[in-house]
């Protein structure tokens, strides 16, 4: 494909990592899917210093990525949870994605951290590319960049 065929101002690979591509917001955002909720729990949890998970919490809050929900244990103040909205769920593939290359790439050998297992038969997950006909792709070979609104 041209150079000349397509605004790379306006890629979304640019903007996604904009909003999520710093190491502390995508750690951030394993942790809220594996259910950590709390500042401390992320604080103790990640080790990251307090200003950058203010910080990184901020942006993804502002970003629409998570929600604060107002929380109160008993005899204390109020504080906050971090929930993931849908905008944060739909990042999921992102980070599936992300943890199957190092497991693949650095896990040595092959021993991994932590498997991802469907919660309904109990097998192994793994992501796929599939195009609108149903046609699983085997990788960036099969597949081929034109310019949004051109099918040629």
């Amino acid at each position: 494909m041209s150079e000349a065929l397509w605004d790379r101002s306006r890629c979304s690979v640019a903007g996604t990592l904009a909003v999520i591509g710093e190491k502390w917001s995508l750690l951030v955002l394993r942790e809220a899917f594996l259910g950590v909720r709390r500042f401390a729990d992320f604080q103790r949890v990640l080790g990251a210093p307090r200003a950058v998970l203010t910080d990184r919490l901020a942006t993804l809050v502002d970003q629409g990525v998570l929600r604060r929900v107002p929380y109160q244990a008993p005899g204390e103040r109020q504080r906050h949870e971090y929930r993931l909205t849908q905008k944060g769920i739909d990042l999921h593939p992102v980070l599936v994605a992300l943890m199957a290359w190092g497991d693949r790439y650095l896990a040595e050998d092959g021993d991994v951290p932590l498997e991802l297992r469907h919660r309904d038969c109990g097998e192994p997950v793994h992501l796929a590319l599939v195009c609108d006909a149903g046609h699983e792709l085997s990788g960036a070979r099969d597949v081929r960049p034109v310019p949004r609104g051109s099918r040629s």
